[in-house]
């Protein structure tokens, strides 16, 4: 039930070895410096940075997960903020590499290559390399990017520090007693809350924290916004957007496809939230409404019952896929349950020939077993890499990352919906996952997307970013995607202050969508396609980061510069809500 960093570290003399040795690979990487353009050199170079590479993820990995098990604990931040400070002199003493290598030529790289298969593993790296080769400055501007990246991302860690570090549980009287309402339980206490009252009390007691630091979060905001800004500029990208999409070569097409698809498509969405006002008796449906349910249970499920029917869902896919399910949710790699200082949220980590570590806030209900399905889908992902690709390639990109997590859901989904004595209740039940997922991963993740799109380019504008105007957006886009106006619930326009990756991940979001939209679609081929079509998504897992996202879902039958694959979706969800509808009818 609990993460075994033993795994990583037996103890902490071990890590301070790990540590200093990867400060030492470090300082004599920067030895290389002038020297890239002999062959022995350029192949010695490359050996060591992978070998520092793997040695600083393990010790950044372990200090991270440390950090994240309790954001209170003093020791773990200072720990996390040294190796933070290592990876600052890692990006400074390698800051050479890219203009170094780039000024070989494509030509002289390659043949080096050619000429010594032991660095193999490094061609696709340098043809993204030369990919980017407009966007690589001389040796002594990248060294100036390189020691002023510290300062620029400290927008996440000053997030951090306001939204969990200083954060805390808040106590509200409701109607049924005194409750303490934390970031890890506030949606299930709503979702069992007949009173509209207690919901809204609830609701404030998170959502307040965030206007009374609004102008706080919106200046933090703005740095990271400006920070995105002044990268852009400085690599003379056509735009932020196209400076995060373009090292993926991932054309701004998609992303803008997406944003259009969503934003004018969601007839059936609006549809759905005027049936849950209807049948729910609500006056008006408030956006936290939306974790209410249609059809009430009881049932809570223990970690290893969630497991069970994860594991059952998946029983008629091949062995080894099944496998890789329980080796991704083995004893000591997941941490189950919320506690004090612990972060929200859940995900599962990826680092080269590394055992993906989970972390959960399992709270026993049917939507922490989907997150159960939905992150072991991460890890499992990151198995097949490791076990397919060379350390250097196995770190695929967040544009794919969400494919296989998404992607265990639905099978999921359609396991629980063909079960046995299934009542009505318990087919609204699961109508509303299946809807309430696409409303989350496809409508809501766009929605932020496009939000980010718009403040980004406030930015480019020189127009001011304040408070007022990041809420402002997000009023107009609720208005937008779901018909509601969100100004009578009053905090809930400081939603661009709760989503943290906003200020962890700029240009993140967008790819939950996507990745929905791939794995909706090969999870049909899949059921149409059988085996062949099984391979070809297992073609995707296995290729982790071998080629450019695009091609990899294209190889395994997505294409994403078409906006057929996202109205794939529309019409989804369309059928779902008719069906759900129906049964609501039925007496």
């Amino acid at each position: 039930m609990n993460w075994d960093l033993t795994y990583l570290f037996k103890d902490e003399q071990e890590f301070e070895k790990a540590f200093n040795e990867s400060k030492e690979m470090v300082q004599k990487l920067a030895s290389f410096k002038g020297k890239l353009g002999c062959e022995e050199d350029f192949v010695a170079y490359l050996k060591l940075s992978k070998e520092a590479e793997l040695k600083f993820s393990k010790v950044y990995l372990y200090s991270h997960l440390r950090s994240d098990l309790n954001k209170k604990d003093m020791t773990s931040a200072a720990l996390f903020s040294r190796v933070m400070g290592l990876y600052q002199l890692y990006a400074t003493s390698t800051s050479f590499e890219g203009p170094e290598i780039l000024s070989l030529g494509k030509d002289k790289v390659m043949t080096f290559i050619d000429n010594n298969k032991d660095i193999e593993e490094f061609r696709f790296k340098m043809d993204k390399m030369f990919h980017s080769n407009d966007h690589f400055l001389d040796e002594k501007s990248e060294e100036i990017i390189a020691v002023m990246s510290e300062a620029c991302g400290r927008s996440r860690e000053l997030y951090s520090a306001l939204s969990v570090a200083d954060g805390k549980g808040v106590e509200v009287e409701l109607s049924s007693g005194k409750v303490t309402v934390t970031q890890g339980n506030w949606r299930m206490l709503i979702s069992g809350a007949d009173n509209k009252e207690d919901r809204k009390k609830v609701f404030e007691a998170i959502f307040n924290y965030y206007e009374v630091h609004k102008n706080t979060y919106a200046t933090i905001y703005e740095g990271a916004i400006l920070a995105n800004k002044a990268r852009a500029k400085n690599r003379k990208y056509d735009s932020i957007l196209d400076s995060y999409l373009s090292p993926n070569n991932i054309p701004t097409s998609v992303y803008l496809n997406l944003v259009d698809v969503a934003s004018n498509n969601n007839a059936g969405l609006k549809k759905y939230i005027k049936l849950r006002e209807k049948y729910l008796g609500l006056d008006r449906h408030n956006t936290y409404d939306r974790f209410l349910e249609l059809a009430k249970s009881d049932k809570k499920y223990s970690f290893e019952e969630a497991k069970e029917i994860f594991f059952a869902s998946i029983k008629d896919c091949p062995q080894d896929f099944q496998d890789k399910a329980r080796e991704a949710l083995q004893d000591g790699f997941v941490d189950v349950m919320e506690k004090d200082g612990k972060r929200s949220g859940a995900y599962s980590s990826s680092v080269s020939d590394i055992h993906p570590f989970i972390l959960l806030n399992f709270n026993g209900t049917l939507e922490d077993v989907f997150t159960l399905a939905h992150e072991s889908g991460h890890s499992m992902h990151t198995l097949y890499s490791e076990e397919s690709q060379p350390a250097m390639l196995q770190d695929y990109t967040i544009f794919v990352a969400e494919i296989a997590s998404t992607f265990n859901e639905h099978m999921l989904l359609d396991y629980l919906m063909k079960s046995d004595k299934l009542d009505k209740n318990d087919k609204i039940m699961l109508l509303q996952k299946a809807i309430d997922e696409i409303y989350a991963t496809f409508y809501r993740q766009t929605l932020f997307a496009e939000y980010e799109l718009r403040a980004n380019k406030m930015a480019e504008e020189d127009k001011p970013i304040n408070h007022e105007v990041l809420s402002q957006i997000m009023i107009d886009l609720y208005k937008q995607y779901y018909d509601i106006d969100i100004t009578p619930e009053r905090v809930k326009q400081y939603v661009w202050a709760y989503i943290p990756h906003l200020f962890y991940t700029p240009f993140y979001v967008y790819q939950y969508a996507t990745s929905f939209s791939a794995s909706f679609k090969l999870y049909k081929n899949v059921k149409e396609g059988g085996k062949e079509a099984f391979d070809r998504y297992l073609g995707l897992l296995k290729a982790g980061g071998s080629k450019y996202p695009i091609d990899e879902t294209r190889d395994a039958g997505v294409d994403f510069t078409n906006k057929e694959t996202f109205m794939a979706v529309v019409e989804r969800v369309d059928d779902l809500v008719n069906q759900l509808e129906k049964l609501l009818e039925e007496k």
